[in-house]
Formats: structure tokens, C-alpha cells, sequence
């Protein structure tokens, strides 16, 4: 029980939902006290209205016709049925000896004061009121007064309504809290569950989405989404470090045993030549796939992001072209760049360059064995993109490895060579740009499609 208590003492939803009850409650109340003093002050002042207004008249009757009016005035107000039991008319002459009207206060106010509160004989029984008195030309004295016994029971009334009112209301308050923060607790036990199955290894669990269209659903998307993005990555990390390892040890391996070699016995100074040039050649080829997976970490990374300024798509494919010329022509190879569009994108110059570069180098690799090969770049402006475009008619990739273009060291032909890393360069490029890179079926050869936002 003491740690149940604990908890919802320290629990962030029952905190919210019992804020929120307490504003509620806080609002109600103000709410009602307000409706309750303007009742309370409104009963009053139609009372004091009734008694100012029927001492005008009477005082105006009097004006009119004299003693005689007035009597007359008073017996036909307390005899018409109407308020008779609650109201007071009596007119006393100057000794304080009644002439009209009953008597039922104890002593009138002083003539000329305003309204004041008095004991008034209701069916002999004292009950609050209101009196005045006005002080006639003749001398006389006219008692105008009103029973406040209906005005108060009808303020108590309303009171106990408003306390029934707040009482119930309360209760409901304090079960909505529970319910709320129940409902609650159930939203973030969820999240929470699936956080800890993550946090155990079990990448594969996601939060059940809800059926809700609201903030909570939302938030389960998104952390979906994350979860989804860091399995891949884990994958992705996994698959590297085992790619890697294989990699790094068939040249390593192969470096070693040339070393060893070269060490033995009789072995002259061609031979060691031999070996530390084909060593070399080793470690150059282990530096370049060393060098592709840092720019490929680094454009995962967002890390140039702030460098991006404008650019000319088309004049950066114009010299990755004319960069790609001689080799092209010495494969026999026809490399050309179409169109002419000036749009722009934004972007880091020598990323897209690299990307557009090893777009190029695959298509001519592939195509090198093609009669009257040829590699066409192209470079267009869409609504809200730029697109640009590399196609070769080569051999092509069959329909089951194109989805595994742009992995880390899938390779298509390992007898070609390369590091298996180029096109998931291009690929984390593209990314970093907010752009999409797509392959597609040329029949024959291999299109790739490089989109990017227009800048």
C-alpha cells in the first residue's frame, strides 16, 4: 500500500489530472459564488426597488389629495391581495398614534433615513425586513416597509443548491482524475513497455499504434519511425562490421603472406620489390574503402549540411563529364551529357560531384564490355526537383539485385574491380541532400534516377 502511494504521488499523470481537477474545481467554485452573491444581491435590490417606489407613490398620492388620499392609497394596497402578508404601509400622525395601515416593527426609523433592516411581526413571529419613514407636510408619518423572510429562504435555497451542486461535482472531479490518469497511465505504459523490450535487445518491437486520431497517436508514429530507423541502422552496422571484417582479412591475409615471402631465405631484390609493390597496392585499395566508408559516415551524419550553397546541377555534370572523357574514350565508350538546364539545387559542390562521379565510373565499368557502348547523363528541372539521370547500355542487373543496389559491399561482378561501396556513397549523398536515388531497368543497361529538391 506504501509504495502504491508512492507511486501516484510521484506519478507525472496523476500530478496533470489532479491540476487539472483542481482548476476545474477552482473555476466551478468561482463560478458559483459569483452566480450565488449576484442572486443574494439581486433579491435585495428588487426589494429595496419595491420600497422606494411605493414610497414615491404614496408620497405622490398624498401631494395629490391630502391625508384623506393617502389613507385611502394605503387601504387599497394592503387590501388587493397582492404581497399583502410581506408588505408594510402604516401612517402615524405626529404622536406616533396609528391612522392607517397596522403597525407590525417595533420602533421606526427616524423620519428622512434611508432604507435599514428591522424586525417586522409576521403572524406574530418576528421576521427580518426593511423600513422607512417619510415625514409628511401635516406632521405626519408614513411607514413603508417589505418582509425579507421569502428573500432569505429563497438565498438559502440557492445556497444548498449550489453546495449539492459543488458536492457533486466533486465527486465526479475526483473520479474523473482517477479515470484520467488511468487512461493515461495506460497511453505511457505502453510507450514504456516497448521502450524497455527495445532496451533488452528485442529491436523488433513497436508500439501497438492506436485507433485514435490524437497527440498520443501521433507520438506512436513517431517513435515507430525512430525505431524503425535504428533497427535498420543496427543492421546496418552489424552488416558493415561483418563485410568489413571480411574484407579487411582476404587483403590482409594476402599482404601477410607475400611479407613472409619475401622474408624467406634467398629471396632477391626483385622479389621482395614484387611484394612490397603488391603490399602496397593492398593497403591502397584497404585506404579507399577506409576513405568511401568515412564520407559515407559523414554524409549519414549531416555533417556538411551547413556548407550547403546553390548550385548548378548541370554545370557540375558538365565536369564530371568532361572529367570521365578520356577514360570513356580509351573503353571505346560513348559518354555524353544531355540537356541544358540551368536549375538549381542546394547543396555541397564537391558531394554532388562525388555522387554524379561514381554514377558515371559504375555505368562505364559495366558497359566496357559492350559493343558501341554508350553512357548518357542528363540533367532536368521537374516542378519542385531537379532530376538527373545516368543511363548505360550494358548488360544491365537482373530484376532480383536491384533492390540491393546502393548496399555496403554488394558487389554485382566481384571479378570487376571496386570497393562494393560507390553506390552506397551516392546513396548516403542523397540523403544528406533530401534527395531520393532510384535504379531502373534501361532495356537494356541500367538507368539511375538522382532527384533532388530544387534550391
Amino acid at each position: 500500500m506504501r509504495k502504491k502511494r508512492r507511486v501516484w504521488r510521484h506519478s507525472a499523470a496523476f500530478r496533470l489530472a489532479l491540476a487539472f481537477a483542481g482548476m476545474a474545481m477552482l473555476t466551478m467554485v468561482i463560478t458559483l459564488s459569483v452566480f450565488y452573491i449576484r442572486t443574494v444581491v439581486l433579491l435585495e435590490q428588487r426589494t429595496l426597488r419595491q420600497i422606494a417606489s411605493t414610497t414615491q407613490q404614496l408620497e405622490a398620492r398624498f401631494d395629490q389629495g391630502g391625508r384623506a388620499a393617502l389613507v385611502q392609497a394605503i387601504e387599497e394596497s394592503l387590501g388587493d391581495g397582492q404581497d399583502s402578508d410581506r408588505e408594510l404601509l402604516v401612517l402615524l400622525d405626529a404622536e406616533g398614534r396609528r391612522i392607517a395601515g397596522s403597525t407590525r416593527f417595533a420602533d421606526p426609523p427616524a423620519s428622512g433615513s434611508d432604507i435599514e433592516e428591522q424586525t417586522l411581526l409576521r403572524s406574530g413571529h418576528p421576521s427580518p425586513g426593511y423600513l422607512t419613514t417619510r415625514k409628511l407636510p401635516d406632521g405626519s408619518r408614513l411607514v413603508v416597509g417589505h418582509d425579507r423572510s421569502e428573500q432569505l429562504q429563497m438565498a438559502e435555497l440557492v445556497g444548498d443548491a449550489i453546495k449539492a451542486a459543488t458536492f457533486l461535482a466533486l465527486l465526479l472531479v475526483v473520479g474523473g482524475t482517477y479515470l484520467f490518469r488511468d487512461l493515461l497511465e495506460q497511453r505511457i505504459g505502453a510507450l514504456r513497455k516497448t521502450a524497455a523490450q527495445v532496451a533488452a535487445g528485442q529491436l523488433a518491437e513497436r508500439v501497438q499504434p492506436s485507433e485514435r486520431d490524437d497527440e498520443f497517436a501521433l507520438l506512436e508514429h513517431d517513435i515507430n519511425r525512430m525505431l524503425d530507423r535504428i533497427e535498420g541502422l543496427m543492421q546496418g552496422v552489424r552488416h558493415v562490421s561483418d563485410t568489413i571484417a571480411h574484407n579487411l582479412r582476404t587483403p590482409l591475409t594476402r599482404a601477410l603472406a607475400r611479407l613472409h615471402e619475401a622474408q624467406r631465405a634467398g629471396s632477391d631484390a626483385a622479389a621482395l620489390r614484387a611484394a612490397s609493390a603488391a603490399t602496397i597496392r593492398e593497403l591502397e585499395q584497404l585506404n579507399t574503402v577506409f576513405h568511401k566508408l568515412l564520407q559515407i559516415a559523414e554524409a549519414e551524419a549531416g555533417a556538411q549540411r551547413q556548407q550547403f550553397t546553390p548550385q548548378s546541377l548541370q554545370a557540375i555534370a558538365a565536369d564530371v563529364v568532361e572529367l570521365y572523357a578520356a577514360v570513356a574514350e580509351d573503353q571505346g565508350c560513348t559518354l555524353r551529357l544531355l540537356g541544358d538546364d540551368p536549375a538549381q539545387v542546394l547543396g555541397d559542390r564537391d558531394l554532388l560531384a562525388s555522387a554524379i562521379a561514381n554514377l558515371v565510373d559504375n555505368a562505364l565499368k559495366y558497359s566496357a564490355q559492350t559493343p558501341d557502348a554508350r553512357v548518357e547523363v542528363a540533367v532536368r528541372a521537374r516542378d519542385d526537383s531537379v532530376e538527373i539521370t545516368v543511363c548505360d547500355n550494358g548488360p544491365g542487373v537482373p530484376a532480383a539485385a536491384l533492390a540491393r543496389l546502393g548496399q555496403r559491399f554488394f558487389r554485382l561482378d566481384e571479378r570487376l574491380p571496386g570497393t562494393g561501396l560507390g553506390l552506397a556513397s551516392v546513396g548516403a549523398i542523397a540523403q544528406l541532400h533530401g534527395a531520393s536515388l532510384t535504379f531502373e531497368d534501361a532495356a537494356p543497361g541500367l538507368r539511375a534516377r538522382l532527384k533532388l529538391p530544387a534550391g
